[in-house]
């Protein structure tokens, strides 16, 4: 099961279908906390089977709390620990089925990475939680670049915006309302064709009239953001870990256009029949994701290196509320 969610602070983050765009953005995150750092506690959290099936799930996340609606448990625990799927080993069939609700509320003034291990300790209290960490063998992508020359793609540029000021006007906007009592402010996410400002955005882009049979594209574009945050996009999206040798640093305007059916490595569409699993009609899988990377100058190898994985040891369903 794959999910194109992810924990961003102070922001919200919704499901993908082809008629809805998402927004991701926020300010970079810290490295995330070891695997076996000590938990803390939210102040007060709710968790609540939620029945009405696999349906869009939503994720808000704050300095002061923490709600997440009709989310799985295995995505829960990869957010708490900031893993790609591919990481997390283990667990009963039900991480991926049942779904849950959980609104917490965290002590005043707290950051981002107590946050993730309030999260970690609320599923090892309601979840009875227990993980180890492991390092591992297994098929990496190294991403690197495509030219000799080291020419970039038409969708790969060095960003020429100054973040670190942009997104010090933002935080202080933000803190400055809070101070007055008004409230997180709404932060418009960039339109179709605007190019995103210190921050990502990831759309549908829609289908031409009359099409059939073609596979929807995600369009992931990002403004002034690090090589790591397309190392990054990379992995969550191909399922495996990538590394990055292109050698580039600083910040970076990029584009992503890619088929929904190349996320993950899924083969070809098959339909069920009579004597046996046959081929679905012939389809249009559209640009995969190693053809949007050549879009940016760039390539990814297949080697062999090191993973570091989380394994569940154990885990049982909460006591609701």
């Amino acid at each position: 099961m794959r999910y194109l969610l992810a924990i961003v602070p102070f922001a919200v983050v919704a499901t993908i279908s082809a008629q809805t765009a998402v927004f991701i953005g926020g300010p970079p995150q810290p490295p995330a906390p070891p695997w076996d750092a000590p938990h803390l506690e939210f102040e007060v959290a709710s968790v609540k089977t939620n029945k009405s099936g696999p349906t869009m799930m939503a994720l808000r996340t704050l300095p002061t709390s923490f709600n997440v609606t009709n989310v799985p448990l295995r995505l829960l625990i990869t957010q708490a620990y900031r893993l790609s799927g591919y990481q997390l080993v283990g667990g009963p069939n039900w991480l991926d089925s049942e779904r849950f609700d959980i609104v917490a509320k965290a002590p005043e003034g707290s950051r981002p990475d107590q946050t993730m291990l309030m999260l970690r300790g609320l599923l090892a209290d309601r979840f009875k939680l227990k993980v180890h960490g492991e390092t591992r063998e297994a098929q990496v992508y190294a991403l690197t670049l495509a030219r000799s020359d080291g020419k970039l793609g038409s969708k790969l540029s060095k960003s020429t915006d100054d973040c670190e000021k942009i997104l010090a006007e933002r935080r202080a906007t933000a803190l400055a309302a809070r101070g007055s009592g008004a409230g997180p402010i709404p932060f418009t996410p960039p339109g179709p064709n605007e190019k995103p400002v210190c921050t990502i955005s990831m759309r549908p882009i829609p289908v031409a009239n009359g099409a059939t049979n073609t596979m929807p594209v995600l369009s992931f574009r990002a403004g002034g953001q690090p090589m790591q945050m397309l190392v990054s996009q990379i992995s969550s999206m191909l399922n495996k870990h990538v590394v990055d040798k292109t050698g580039l640093t600083g910040l970076y305007d990029f584009e992503l256009q890619f088929s929904m059916r190349s996320m993950g490595g899924q083969g070809p569409l098959t339909t069920q029949a009579a004597g046996g699993t046959t081929p679905a009609a012939p389809i249009d899988d559209g640009p995969t994701m190693f053809d949007a990377v050549r879009e940016l100058g760039l390539k990814l190898e297949s080697e062999k290196g090191p993973v570091e994985h989380l394994v569940i040891d154990s885990v049982e369903r909460p006591t609701e509320d």
